[in-house]
């Protein structure tokens, strides 16, 4: 009877513990394959040199940090960086900070701001040479747009249009003309996806990532879709898929796909303890953060 006891009272002690210990209660999550429009499957994870944005034309990959780029072969090993991408901006646009990035037509599109005080000044599209990583040129973004940070951009390569994304004000994404250089309108966010951190534009639609999981309670990031229709005011957000592989990431940041496979990137990191976006410190058995690029295989459901 003693030992049955003591037993009942250890497993009492066992259970209260594991009451302590936080973790995610999500309904409906979603299964490991499982999406919206389309399904994913991760088929393989590399180390990258930036914790940023991820691009690539099929051949290379394309990686940003805050304030530097790479260009890496599609195991992740640098072939050539830039650790002063805005030294030979205009003296007057003045940036400190590189989101999420995008390749189009032999260049690099970059949002790039001076961010500080909690928001972005200076925003700007900052072009660059994709085969040697020199900066080429700007567009300013129109202060009548209202947007007040740049976290994230990417083309349509159809319209020749860049949309931009605003970490702190999510609620629109931003159209630039490419051709002119000029703002052409925002597309209002129904719902506004929180703390989004990385936009692509792929077969009509805007997916866009969103750092919104807490991983101190192991909770997922999650990827959003809209419709970039043209024409459009506002656009549905409909949730495309829960990232359940990686729940203790820190931070979900850029996303693309790459042309040749097909496959979808998507860059975390991981070790870093992240509250609103400034770093804190590490979790534990991390010394330093982890950056690393999740390689999915898209699967397309047959047309009804």
């Amino acid at each position: 009877m003693l030992s049955k006891i003591r037993m009942s009272n250890f497993l009492g002690i066992v259970l209260m513990s594991l009451m302590l210990i936080p973790f995610a209660i999500c309904a409906d999550a979603a299964s490991v394959d499982e999406g919206g429009l389309y399904s994913y499957r991760l088929t393989k994870v590399i180390q990258v040199p930036g914790r940023q944005g991820i691009a690539t034309d099929g051949t290379y990959y394309y990686v940003s940090g805050s304030r530097a780029l790479y260009k890496c072969d599609k195991t992740g090993k640098m072939i050539v960086e830039n650790k002063e991408p805005f030294k030979t901006f205009p003296k007057e646009a003045v940036c400190n900070h590189i989101g999420d990035i995008d390749y189009y037509n032999g260049e690099l599109y970059i949002g790039a701001e001076e961010f500080k005080e909690g928001r972005g000044f200076n925003i700007q599209i900052a072009i660059y040479d994709a085969e040697t990583l020199e900066y080429k040129r700007s567009i300013p973004f129109d202060e009548k747009s209202g947007q007040i940070e740049v976290c994230a951009i990417t083309v349509d390569p159809i319209r020749k249009i860049a949309w931009m994304a605003d970490w702190c004000n999510g609620r629109y994404l931003y159209q630039y003309d490419l051709t002119t250089g000029t703002y052409v309108g925002k597309l209002h966010l129904q719902p506004v996806p929180q703390y989004q951190q990385g936009v692509y534009y792929y077969e009509g639609h805007l997916f866009i990532t969103a750092d919104d999981g807490d991983a101190n309670y192991w909770e997922p990031d999650h990827m959003y879709k809209v419709n970039a229709d043209p024409a459009a005011t506002c656009g549905l957000v409909e949730l495309e898929k829960v990232f359940n592989e990686f729940t203790r990431t820190g931070e979900i940041e850029g996303l693309c796909v790459d042309p040749k496979t097909g496959q979808l990137l998507v860059l975390f990191n991981r070790g870093t303890k992240v509250v609103e976006g400034m770093a804190v410190g590490f979790y534990t058995g991390y010394e330093k953060e982890i950056h690393e690029v999740y390689i999915y295989d898209i699967i397309k459901f047959p047309k009804k």
